[in-house]
């Protein structure tokens, strides 16, 4: 029984220090990126190629769980993760990781994620791998190096960017050989739902980060300014759907579907407004993650089904 209970225990360990929550924005990127390159199939002889989608979701999980533990590691060695921390993070101040291990452990990551995007480039383009090489690069820089992008007020621009409109760019691309301008077009809402992800953590830890000498937004703004922003980027996305589903070229009604998860980021306002303490406002963050969730999937499956039934 002991036995087990430690191997539930490691797993879980390692488990959180991916931050699972999380991961759905690399996954969703994916899915939308893919959808969007089944509409420019149509009429072609080419298919979706499962192995090529498999590599670059494995690859960006991968990337994303590395950032993860570059982040635990280094928020460690800067003081900001200490017993009083709250969130997913943690094994190093309370699963009893060494950082050693953490380092490690994303470093492996790396390098798998590495061997996946030379497989893709051989497949497709090696124009690829410096593509990947500044995406592992701004993954490290986010909180490693000496000026950390996650201290500065560009932390939602650079997590929306790279982990939204340049993974749904690859995804296309490597489906189509090429890249259009649509696809460009299609993935600034999901540039915004991932961004605010970050946000979300960003307005959680605020108190503590200024303390710790970061100048995040939600610093800048302070926490009604940061509320005001979040809402306005949310409805945002949503109208920016709305309006390509009804007025752009090549688009559908079937993007409308995410209209479906439009109550989430409601909740995600209505639980930060009310809530006082980074322990309280774990289920706004927790909301954050499940909008970008629900809102990237169904957005994904609308523009899937566009494509089925001929880019109606």
């Amino acid at each position: 029984m002991t036995k087990q209970f430690k191997q539930h225990s490691t797993i879980h360990k390692y488990w959180s220090l991916m931050r699972p929550h999380t991961l759905t924005a690399s996954v969703v990127p994916v899915l939308v990126g893919t959808a969007t390159a089944k509409l420019f199939l149509l009429g072609s002889e080419d298919r979706l190629s499962l192995t090529l989608f498999i590599a670059m979701l494995l690859a960006c999980l991968l990337i994303q769980g590395a950032t993860n533990m570059f982040n635990e590691y280094y928020d460690f060695r800067k003081g900001l993760d200490d017993h009083e921390s709250v969130g997913i993070g943690g094994a190093i101040v309370r699963n009893g990781m060494t950082p050693q291990s953490v380092l490690n452990l994303a470093i492996i990551f790396y390098g798998l994620a590495a061997l996946l995007g030379l497989f893709l480039a051989i497949q497709t383009s090696f124009w690829l791998i410096p593509v990947g090489i500044i995406c592992m690069a701004v993954g490290y820089l986010y909180t490693g190096g000496p000026f950390p992008i996650s201290w500065t007020p560009l932390g939602e621009l650079f997590s929306g960017v790279f982990m939204g409109m340049f993974i749904i760019l690859i995804a296309f691309f490597i489906q189509t050989g090429n890249v259009q301008g649509y696809a460009v077009w299609i993935s600034i809402p999901i540039v915004f739902t991932i961004g605010l992800i970050n946000m979300s953590n960003n307005i959680r830890d605020r108190v503590k980060d200024q303390q710790s000498g970061r100048r995040t937004l939600p610093i800048l703004l302070g926490k009604n300014g940061a509320l005001i922003f979040l809402i306005s980027c949310y409805a945002f996305a949503y109208l920016f759907v709305i309006f390509t589903a009804l007025f752009k070229d090549g688009g559908s009604l079937f993007y409308l579907l995410v209209l479906l998860s439009f109550p989430l980021p409601i909740k995600v306002y209505r639980r930060f407004k009310r809530a006082d303490t980074p322990q309280t406002m774990m289920p706004a963050m927790a909301a954050s993650g499940k909008t970008n969730t629900i809102f990237g999937l169904l957005y994904a499956l609308g523009i899937y089904i566009s494509a089925l039934l001929g880019g109606i």
